[in-house]
């Protein structure tokens, strides 16, 4: 199984626009972030978690000759913003699957009601074809069962997964022991870390390291980053030996 992280920023991204922060002005590449999104593949299957605004460069950075599927964390415009974008896999493919919970599904077909227009749609917009997805009921992909995982942004419901020995969870601030139990065993988790600041509705560096602590993998990647983080190289060197910083267009085997 191949990860590569397609973006790992916050909602604005890193360099924020306007902004004259020095990790905003960074020349290093590993600080420039786009939003967060990753891509999982395994045999002959390519699934992207997270559909954002900055789809379209992720794939041109990241090509990839077919889009097996979409899955969806939850309905935040960086992490759905990109659905037109699947255009290219459409055309050639046919519809392409989504997977998002009830809540999400609802919340696409508001904002992109022309790809899921019944009647007098038109021609040149994408099709999909729609999985709801239910906590405690995993679901297949090709031969990979994938596992939703649940956890909450503030008070927003949001959806990890768990792929194998793989699990990847984003703008989580809390989490239940029963959904943890569902974590524990993975080889590689991905975790959110916005800042070392508290924040309302996500895991701080403290937090997200506090978390990494109790699910104990044998490696962890921290994404979902603002600039106020801190530099790539620096905030680095001070992480324990099994964590990193995850940076755009890295990409692990597991």
């Amino acid at each position: 199984m191949k990860i590569t992280f397609l973006g790992t920023g916050t909602s604005q991204g890193i360099p924020v626009i306007g902004s004259t922060h020095p990790v905003c002005l960074s020349s290093n590449p590993k600080d420039k972030r786009l939003r967060v999104s990753v891509l999982v593949s395994w045999d002959d299957y390519n699934v992207v978690v997270d559909c954002g605004p900055d789809f379209r460069q992720q794939m041109l950075t990241n090509p990839i000759s077919k889009l097996d599927a979409v899955l969806f964390t939850h309905e935040h415009s960086d992490h759905i913003a990109g659905l037109d974008d699947i255009r290219p896999f459409f055309f050639r493919q046919g519809d392409i699957p989504i997977y998002a919970h009830e809540r999400v599904v609802k919340a696409l077909e508001k904002r992109f009601d022309y790809i899921f227009a019944n009647e007098n749609k038109y021609p040149g917009a994408p099709a999909v074809t729609v999985n709801k997805v239910v906590n405690n009921i995993p679901f297949t992909l090709g031969n990979l069962r994938i596992v939703p995982v649940e956890a909450y942004h503030n008070r927003l419901q949001v959806f990890g997964y768990r792929f194998r020995d793989f699990t990847y969870l984003t703008d989580v601030k809390s989490i239940t022991e029963q959904e943890i139990e569902k974590i524990k065993g993975s080889k590689v988790l991905v975790i959110n870390a916005l800042r070392e600041e508290a924040h309302h509705s996500h895991f701080n560096l403290e937090e997200a390291l506090a978390f990494i602590d109790k699910v104990k993998p044998e490696k962890a990647y921290i994404t979902h980053i603002s600039h106020l983080l801190g530099f790539y190289e620096e905030v680095e060197k001070k992480l324990p030996k099994n964590v990193h910083l995850a940076y755009d267009n890295l990409v692990i085997s597991i």
